[in-house]
């Protein structure tokens, strides 16, 4: 007998997890990997925008939900944090004032996770809205903003690129109200991702 809930409200939360460990290890063991790595951070807020709605189809008790919540955050940690962080670092952001903006977003980050966490522990009523960005949107922003690498002088991309991640840092904690997508609106996060993804893949 083996501790967790395995079964499929969770599948595709795993997924998303292990496509984001592999886009980690193409950081780290393929060179100029980075664009297969902002693939698979795309990939994995694909499965992270639906990995809900499918375990909202499923039976679950109270304890197999609570389980999703905190599981989904901790996938969370990989898939948006950790990932791009590598990403960073790929990119050769290593000056002391790249690792300060860099651990402003790891702190910022898990914060958000955290007061979710708390938030979603206090009210069990859905929301209509978020408040600072959800951490998931890194998932979009640092991949289109990457396409600016071949229009633009390098030290102004750099520039550029260094500076999101310290405003996408501050949004997340920033007490904000965004509207959740729903409807038509929340047919366009996957649209434009794969719209991203096929310049990626024309790009390869």
């Amino acid at each position: 007998m083996i501790i967790g809930k395995w079964n499929k409200s969770v599948i595709l939360t795993y997924i998303g997890l292990l496509i984001s460990i592999f886009g980690i290890y193409i950081c780290f063991y393929i060179e100029d990997g980075i664009k297969l790595a902002m693939i698979c951070l795309i990939i994995a807020g694909i499965c992270d925008l639906f990995d809900g709605v499918i375990a909202r189809k499923c039976e679950r008790n109270e304890e197999e939900k609570n389980f999703g919540i905190q599981l989904d955050s901790l996938v969370d940690v990989i898939n948006f944090i950790v990932l791009p962080i590598t990403i960073f670092l790929k990119l050769e952001m290593n000056s002391w004032y790249h690792i300060s903006v860099i651990g402003i977003f790891a702190i910022c980050g898990i914060a958000r996770l955290a007061y979710f966490n708390t938030m979603v522990q206090d009210n069990n009523t859905p929301v209509k809205y978020y408040i600072g960005l959800p951490v998931t949107y890194s998932a979009m922003i640092f991949p289109i903003l990457y396409l600016l690498r071949n229009i633009i002088h390098p030290n102004i991309f750099n520039f550029i690129y260094t500076l999101a991640i310290l405003i996408v840092a501050v949004l997340y904690v920033l007490n904000i109200k965004i509207s959740k997508p729903r409807g038509i609106a929340y047919l366009l996060f996957p649209i434009l991702a794969i719209v991203v993804l096929i310049m990626y893949f024309g790009g390869l």
